[in-house]
């Protein structure tokens, strides 16, 4: 008999869910800060990268849906990255073209969008590192 303990199941499909509607969240916060999902921001670099965002945290979400998690996870840990150091050189040092955002560092939606790519952050980087880790091959029994 094994004493190794696995996760359930279910708590695999939870942990799934929430990082799913994590990015979703990152998205959605992103489509309202840019002004609506046919909207560009200025600069256009600016603009291209919340698309790509927007993009990629829906397909993260859609992989762990689907079970995809070693690419869920990844994904959504870039999505949690990628805003939270734009947030961070957007309101320091500047982002060239887009300067207005200096020091404004108590925007309310800025703050939530923290919030949920820190939460996600915190979910998926862990998640991430044990879907690498290789699977324990089931054992057969000499059957004595």
């Amino acid at each position: 008999m094994s004493h190794r303990t696995a996760v359930a199941p279910e708590a695999s499909w939870v942990a799934r869910w929430a990082g799913s509607l994590l990015c979703l969240v990152v998205a959605g916060i992103h489509v309202v800060d840019q002004g609506g999902i046919t909207a560009t921001r200025d600069p256009s670099y600016l603009g291209i990268a919340y698309h790509v965002l927007e993009i990629a945290a829906v397909v993260a979400a859609a992989l762990l849906l689907l079970g995809l998690v070693r690419l869920g996870w990844l994904l959504a840990v870039g999505v949690a990255l990628g805003p939270l150091v734009g947030y961070i050189l957007s309101r320091g040092p500047g982002l060239p073209g887009a300067r207005e955002d200096i020091g404004n560092w108590t925007e309310p939606l800025g703050l939530a969008s923290l919030a949920v790519e820190g939460a996600l952050l915190l979910l998926s980087v862990p998640l991430f590192a044990r879907s690498m880790r290789p699977r324990p091959r089931a054992s057969v029994s000499s059957g004595d």
